[in-house]
């Protein structure tokens, strides 16, 4: 099947040339030259402009965006004109599902269809396939098949769920790792709370090890403070393990409840940089968290995991600096209390 790329990131990239090695006519489009180099190599048909790729495909034509959300909707108002009635878009990135429903309409006004494709994989996803969530018109989702199959895992990436085993014979979308989850937008708002899960799951990942981590604190303070800003630690006996979180993390990977493939990543990252020296710790997000979180209270849902997850991400930003000077402030205020600074030692400071 041919279909055109516009956007050849990290996963765009990965994506055209899982594509080609399933048998697929590609024709790519990315602002860098070296991305559409690089694809060229691959077997993919380089378009120098919108207008190139539109006169590359054949109608009707379908047309991937896997670009940054934030410029969708230019990327749509210099496309739309060249496109013709019964053109597909199919928007791969993360945009918020209401933009998609908007889109939808002023689309469908020119005759031109429309799918929101979340898109879950990363980097890994060109080699173990992507988990497909999608939104838009079931006879479009059908036609656009042969490709989400091809970029989809397929049913062997894991064991069948046993329930479903009684029915050998009947795998379906789901299990082959796409699935068409309603009208316009359907595929992003999945593909929100998708996001907003990973933030908790991460978190809590992160929050875990990093008691483990500091289970030496009993030897760091064997001496208990005795100023009056500072609670001491009791008893410092029951703090006295020095963890080694790339093996914890690598013994977790096999029978754990709590094994899964961001357990793998993580296991890995802590091979490789046990104390993460290579890391600031400011951690970014991209708009999908902060939705999840919206979307809650619209619905009246409680979302404490979820909610403090997000927060956590401003802090690590310095977002919380001057509210925690604020509290110095106040403390010094009401109490005469001085600042300490006591900088926690931990192993590898």
């Amino acid at each position: 099947m041919q279909i055109g790329m516009i956007g050849l990131g990290r996963m765009g990239s990965g994506m055209v040339r899982r594509l080609l090695a399933k048998g697929h006519d590609c024709v790519v489009h990315d602002p860098q030259e070296l991305a559409m180099t690089q694809t060229k190599k691959d077997g993919a048909s380089v378009a120098t402009s919108l207008q190139d790729m539109v006169r590359l495909l054949s109608p009707p034509r379908a047309i991937w965006l896997m670009v940054p959300a934030a410029v969708v909707d230019g990327v749509l108002a210099d496309l739309l004109p060249l496109l013709t009635k019964g053109d597909i878009v199919i928007d791969g990135g993360n945009s918020y599902y209401r933009d998609d429903i908007r889109r939808s309409v002023e689309l469908q006004a020119s005759g031109i269809h429309y799918l929101d494709v979340g898109t879950s994989g990363g980097i890994a996803g060109q080699e173990r396939g992507y988990c497909l969530m999608i939104g838009g018109e079931v006879n479009i989702v059908e036609h656009m098949r042969p490709i989400f199959l091809s970029l989809a895992p397929g049913v062997a990436i894991a064991s069948r769920t046993p329930a479903r085993l009684l029915k050998a014979d009947e795998v379906n979308d789901a299990e082959q790792g796409f699935l068409h989850c309603g009208s316009y937008g359907a595929g992003h708002f999945v593909k929100m709370i998708h996001n907003g899960i990973e933030y908790g799951i991460m978190a809590a990942y992160a929050e875990g090890l990093n008691i483990l981590r500091n289970a030496n604190i009993g030897k760091l303070e064997s001496k208990p403070k005795s100023d009056a800003e500072s609670t001491p630690l009791r008893n410092p006996e029951f703090y006295q393990y020095d963890m080694d979180l790339p093996e914890i993390t690598e013994v977790w990977r096999r029978g754990s409840v709590i094994s899964s493939w961001l357990l793998d990543l993580t296991a890995s990252a802590l091979f490789h940089d046990p104390d993460l020296d290579a890391y600031a710790g400011h951690v970014s997000d991209s708009g999908e968290g902060r939705w999840t979180i919206l979307a809650g209270i619209e619905e009246a849902v409680p979302m404490g995991v979820l909610s403090a997850a997000l927060f956590e991400r401003f802090s690590s930003r310095g977002r919380g600096d001057f509210s925690n000077r604020m509290l110095s402030a106040m403390r010094s205020e009401f109490g005469g209390h001085l600042e300490k600074i006591d900088a926690l030692p931990t192993k590898g400071s």
